[in-house]
């Protein structure tokens, strides 16, 4: 009998072990789903008690897209065309070469062929496939020997052989358009304009000043948004930060100088050593697009063609 009795006591202590742990278990289990509940509940109503962001009245906009600009001429005060140009006519050509393909290409190329053809006269009598040898760099290079040709042959029986000074005479050579017209008169003839690069139509977008894919409607709200006077340099300022910190797949937006202006902030890098590591060119440490900037400019001229 009494060899009996512990091995009783101890499947009555084993019962009662096994019971208090399930009961435990069950405790611990329905404390967390409880737990879990009440966070869930807790957020719901945290998240109901948040109200939506005001809408920014038009007023507030285009005092903060002001400001934006008075930050950008502070950053960038020594914003200017990145195409190297000598007068008008190069700048004209030079603009016509810029598209789909970059600044520095486009200037890389350019001393060649204005040595082969320095005025209008001389381009619209180039052989096609010379001049097409000579631009071949800067990509579609059939299609903007056409367009150079018509637009010499152009100046050169109805303008004279001068590149003309109004938007109307501009916009009905060959392969010039809006913006092409707009860069040569605000950069040669000091006539204000808005250069609508994807640049510009980009960084408009992210800092909401329109929606606006279509840049001629671009051009038409940010018109209305800054005096005329401060259109050209403007456009200058926007495109340069465009290329130098607010990129088009990753913005550097921990190194923007701007950053609490910027309704889109938190679209690229937001870590301050990462984004530092996207900037591009004198922002970066790096030559810039022009093998002759101006002399105020605080980056490294860049390369020639075939040395860099």
């Amino acid at each position: 009998m009494s060899s009996s009795t512990p091995g009783n006591t101890g499947e009555s202590g084993n019962t009662d072990k096994t019971g208090k742990s399930a009961s435990a278990a069950k405790a611990r289990k329905a404390a967390t789903t409880t737990g879990a509940a009440a966070r869930t509940a807790a957020a719901a109503k945290a998240a109901g008690a948040r109200k939506a962001p005001k809408a920014e009245s038009r007023l507030a906009m285009v005092r903060r897209a002001r400001r934006i600009n008075r930050e950008l001429a502070e950053i960038y005060p020594y914003a200017h065309p990145e195409l190297d140009f000598r007068n008008p006519f190069e700048l004209l050509v030079a603009t016509v070469l810029s598209a789909q393909t970059t600044d520095l290409r486009v200037n890389q190329t350019t001393p060649a062929l204005f040595a082969a053809y320095p005025t209008p006269e001389d381009m619209a009598a180039a052989v096609p496939e010379e001049m097409e040898e000579i631009i071949r760099p800067t990509g579609f290079f059939r299609a903007k020997t056409k367009s150079l040709l018509g637009l010499s042959a152009a100046l050169r029986d109805e303008f004279g052989g001068e590149v003309p000074g109004r938007l109307d005479d501009l916009v009905k050579l060959p392969g010039v358009g809006r913006k092409t017209a707009n860069v040569v008169l605000g950069n040669a003839y000091g006539v204000p304009g808005i250069t609508v690069d994807t640049h510009f139509g980009r960084l408009v977008r992210r800092w909401k000043w329109t929606d606006e894919e279509d840049p001629v409607k671009v051009e038409a709200v940010v018109a209305g948004i800054f005096p005329k006077s401060e259109w050209t340099m403007l456009s200058h300022r926007v495109v340069f930060h465009g290329r130098r910190i607010c990129h088009a797949r990753k913005p550097a937006c921990g190194a923007c100088p701007i950053a609490p202006l910027c309704p889109s902030y938190g679209e690229g890098e937001t870590d301050p050593e990462k984004a530092r590591k996207l900037l591009k060119y004198e922002m970066g440490g790096y030559p810039g697009q022009r093998l002759s900037p101006p002399a105020d400019y605080p980056g490294k001229p860049a390369p020639a063609l075939g040395n860099g």
